[in-house]
């Protein structure tokens, strides 16, 4: 149970749910929120995620990636705790665990809607289970060519808040971009704190993450645009919609991102980025969590 536990990376949760939150935040500001829908979409993003962990776990191991010089958490196919045949088939029940809860998730929210609108929300939800499966999977995974970024900022970013938004309130602000945004670059920069940490170890196995593309003292840079693209984002928003000053409530949280920023370029060691992960993760819920407060009050 505690190789399950430890390959569905729990601590990753909360980084995921950040963008449901805030989607939501967003509708219940607009005068349209549901319990139900919420309480589906968080359960689908839950499924998605371990499920993309698992597959990460998986594909890491079969493809060679994950070495014994790996400074990040030994994952449990590679070290033999979980066998690869067991957590193939824990990846498809979690497949199947998400398609369930996102139909669910579908049917609750858009009863009243066209039916084009299941089909085109029922399209992207196999899009984001095949998205989980193939991000270090298949022939050719695009986690392993840099690509990964930008599936983060679609996925956590402008899928999951803009998504969630429109299963409330079956409507589209272009506006909402912003937050989307926002979210987006922090759950990348999550992402860009990982790759930092195993530049080296990536390099050996062929693993083209940016930071790889980059070489280090470019990707801690990037990071600094990625954090702080998150904050302007949520500044901009706040400047064209805020009705007050309690709107700002949010800038809490910017004293975190900046020490995230400078923890990330300051630390030498690789495995003194580690406790760095969760911290961004937690300050990104955090800055979501306040937002959305803002938002509704």
């Amino acid at each position: 149970m505690k190789s399950w536990l430890a390959a569905a990376r729990p601590r990753t949760l909360p980084l995921s749910l950040a963008s449901i939150i805030l989607g939501s935040f967003l509708a219940s500001s607009a005068g349209q929120f549901s319990w139900t829908i919420f309480v589906l979409a968080s359960l689908t993003t839950i499924f998605l995620q371990i499920l993309s962990n698992f597959a990460n776990d998986y594909g890491d191991a079969v493809s060679g990636k994950d070495t014994a010089e790996r400074v990040g958490p030994r994952r449990a196919v590679a070290t033999g705790l979980i066998t690869k045949e067991s957590m193939f088939r824990a990846m498809i029940v979690m497949s199947v665990l998400a398609l369930i809860s996102g139909i669910w998730l579908l049917v609750a929210a858009l009863r009243d809607a066209p039916s084009a609108y299941f089909w085109i929300f029922l399209g992207l939800g196999v899009l984001c289970i095949g998205a989980a499966i193939a991000y270090t999977n298949g022939k050719h995974p695009y986690g392993y060519s840099g690509f990964g970024d930008l599936a983060v900022l679609l996925f956590f970013g402008w899928t999951g808040v803009l998504g969630t938004y429109f299963l409330h309130t079956l409507s589209f602000e272009p506006l909402l971009l912003l937050p989307a945004t926002s979210v987006g670059f922090l759950a990348t920069g999550v992402l860009n704190i990982n790759n930092i940490r195993d530049i080296e170890t990536d390099a050996k196995t062929g693993k083209v993450s940016i930071p790889v593309r980059l070489g280090r003292a470019r990707a801690i840079r990037y990071h600094w645009l990625l954090l702080l693209g998150g904050m302007i984002c949520a500044v901009l928003y706040t400047l064209i919609v805020g009705h007050n000053w309690f709107s700002w409530l949010y800038l809490l949280a910017f004293p975190l991102f900046v020490l995230n920023g400078r923890a990330v370029a300051n630390h030498q060691k690789p495995g003194e980025l580690n406790p760095r992960l969760g911290q961004l993760a937690l300050s990104t819920l955090l800055f979501v969590v306040l937002w959305g407060v803002a938002m509704v009050i």
